[in-house]
């Protein structure tokens, strides 16, 4: 009984962190939209190709945090629990992308 109660307790606890991780990179990522799309609609934006690298900065600022979850806490990365990890990453981030739809979805047609 032990067991499977610190199992649940590591499965858990990996969600969460998980979820933390994927809902800061979808902040992140719908900030980058919304200032992507206030520099389109000023004329500021010349060419797409100039957002390529700040794209690349986001998607290594998560590698770090994975990275970091991992050292910090090594237990969330044994006997499966490391799914349980992505999974929240998953949630976290689908979530936010899922707001967004719905709030796009919300706004009246332009036109």
């Amino acid at each position: 009984m032990q067991t499977h109660l610190i199992d649940l307790i590591r499965d858990c606890t990996g969600l969460l962190a998980g979820g933390v991780i994927g809902f800061a990179f979808g902040t992140l990522q719908q900030a980058a939209l919304r200032r992507n799309e206030r520099r389109e609609k000023n004329g500021d934006l010349k060419n797409g190709w100039t957002l390529m690298p700040a794209a690349g900065a986001r998607v290594a600022y998560l590698l770090i945090a994975l990275a970091g979850v991992q050292l910090i806490s090594p237990r969330l990365f044994v006997d499966g629990t490391q799914w349980w990890v992505s999974a929240g990453v998953v949630v976290g981030y689908g979530g936010m992308l899922f707001q967004g739809l719905r709030r796009k979805l919300a706004q009246p047609p332009a036109g």
